[in-house]
């Protein structure tokens, strides 16, 4: 929900997420959300959650949402949940969670031994050339960047979603690759949002992201980062949206036992205007 000011405040979910309102004509509202591949738990108690989370992020209300752990198919989990209530859906998970109306970019990262996974841009406006950059550190973890270029209110705005590896030294390696790429490939005075998963346990890839030009989303007067991990009792900020050429009017991690229960991550919104 909206406070009269128009700043976000938290959604407290007992049920189904409360839909968040419309953003502003002049406001680019983003969402990271790490899905982890539409199923939670383990053994006999694993459960399909793709049909609570294609809610979850309706609700949401974003103009882009970066999905991390988004799987296109995966065979075993497809014959496990198709005597499900709702079953395994017939389309990748980037197409099935796409609201009604929204563009669909998706690339693979890591292949398995029964599907794969990646990350997605689901975007509720038009989108241009799409790219992918591997940024694999090592052969057991498989991590790429997805950049995508979207057309908002007549203005290019470049769209990268990232998951960076589990060790501090893998996601060190990761951030300057991705400051290369930028340099590289993205044009230096386009606005950019880099959103995803950094697993920065530490807190310590701000300076490299820094010096790839990119400035950490904070609400103004906010103390300390939205925090998104674990989904139950959040203590870490893994999930994080970075900008340049964009200002950040506020941010909000929406909680509640639905969203505990979707994903061991919670989503991260932002509210951005450009600079």
């Amino acid at each position: 929900m909206m406070s009269t000011n128009g700043r976000l405040h938290d959604v407290r979910s007992t049920a189904h997420p409360t839909q968040l309102a419309p953003s502003t004509q002049a406001c680019l509202r983003v969402a990271t959300y790490n899905i982890h591949k539409g199923v939670r738990g383990v053994g006999p108690g694993k459960r399909l959650e793709i049909h609570n989370l294609g809610q979850g992020v309706q609700s949401l209300g974003a103009d882009l949402v970066f999905l991390q752990e988004v799987r296109l198919f995966h065979h075993r989990d497809a014959r496990r949940f198709r005597q499900a209530q709702a079953g395994w859906p017939d389309q990748g998970q980037a197409d099935y969670l796409a609201p009604e109306g929204y563009a669909v970019a998706y690339r693979t990262n890591a292949i398995t031994r029964h599907g794969e996974h990646g990350n997605a841009l689901l975007s509720r406006w038009p989108i241009g050339e799409v790219a992918h950059h591997d940024v694999s550190d090592h052969r057991f973890e498989q991590r790429g960047l997805l950049h995508v270029q979207v057309q908002w209110q007549g203005v290019q705005v470049h769209a990268v979603v990232v998951h960076f590896g589990l060790m501090h030294a893998s996601r060190v390696r990761q951030a300057e690759r991705l400051g290369r790429y930028v340099r590289q490939s993205v044009p230096h005075n386009a606005p950019l949002v880099v959103a995803g998963d950094f697993n920065d346990w530490g807190d310590r890839l701000d300076p490299l992201m820094h010096a790839a030009g990119l400035t950490r989303a904070c609400a103004p007067g906010c103390r300390r980062p939205p925090q998104t991990f674990p989904s139950l009792l959040p203590v870490f900020a893994l999930d994080r949206v970075y900008l340049r050429g964009l200002s950040c009017q506020a941010t909000q991690v929406p909680r509640g036992a639905m969203w505990a229960r979707m994903s061991d991550h919670l989503p991260l919104v932002a509210e951005l205007e450009l600079a």
